[in-house]
């Protein structure tokens, strides 16, 4: 009999910090679609101190600091948000290694440093996208984010060298598909991506 009423508290008290978990992620998210962005990794990073466990909360700290740096002007600002994205995505990784998210991230951490100073940080740092990009897409081919992400780089750095974007549009258009039947079971899982394949496959066609 004890025993049973052990197994129900320690239920009753997993579904309450599930539900606890639940309500502060919807919480966060609510947050940045709001644009209050720093009330929003506040949040989740609070999150992610309670879900030491849990890599997306602390995905989500490094990706909301990432974003917000890009087109930062100020470069104090911006290495205090992308050392704490990097700090985050490097818990993150610890929690779940080989994870394709992740590696996404680390990228996209990267190319705000290159948007702010490409000459700075440009020759480092992107020939770390590359390899990032090209490890993501041996875990996860049929992942739309990485397929997305990748083509979005490849783009880019066809722009800066003169050459023809056109033969990555085919990728876009792949990620596409692949955006249409992905799913996942895991709450709060990242879906960006679709959205901004979208804009890009228009710019194709034009």
């Amino acid at each position: 009999m004890k025993k049973t009423v052990i197994v129900a508290l320690l239920f009753v008290g997993w579904a309450q910090a599930q539900n606890q978990y639940t309500k502060g992620m919807e919480k966060a998210f609510s947050l940045w679609k709001e644009q209050k962005t720093t009330q929003a990794s506040n949040l989740f990073e609070r999150i992610a101190m309670a879900e030491q466990d849990n890599w997306l909360p602390h995905y989500y700290v490094a990706q909301i600091n990432t974003i917000i740096s890009f087109g930062e002007q100020d470069k104090e600002k911006l290495t205090q948000q992308l050392e704490k994205a990097k700090e985050f995505l490097d818990l993150a990784k610890a929690i779940s290694p080989n994870n394709p998210e992740l590696l996404v991230q680390e990228a996209m951490i990267n190319t705000a440093w290159i948007a702010f100073d490409g000459a700075t940080y440009g020759m480092t740092l992107s020939g770390k996208n590359v390899q990032l990009y090209q490890k993501a897409m041996e875990l996860a081919p049929e992942n739309p984010r990485v397929v997305y992400s990748k083509a979005s780089w490849d783009m880019g750095a066809a722009r800066y060298f003169g050459k023809d974007t056109a033969p990555y549009c085919k990728d876009v258009e792949k990620s596409l598909e692949l955006f249409a039947t992905f799913k996942s079971d895991i709450p709060f899982y990242p879906r960006w991506g679709e959205n901004e394949a979208k804009q890009i496959l228009e710019q194709c066609k034009s």
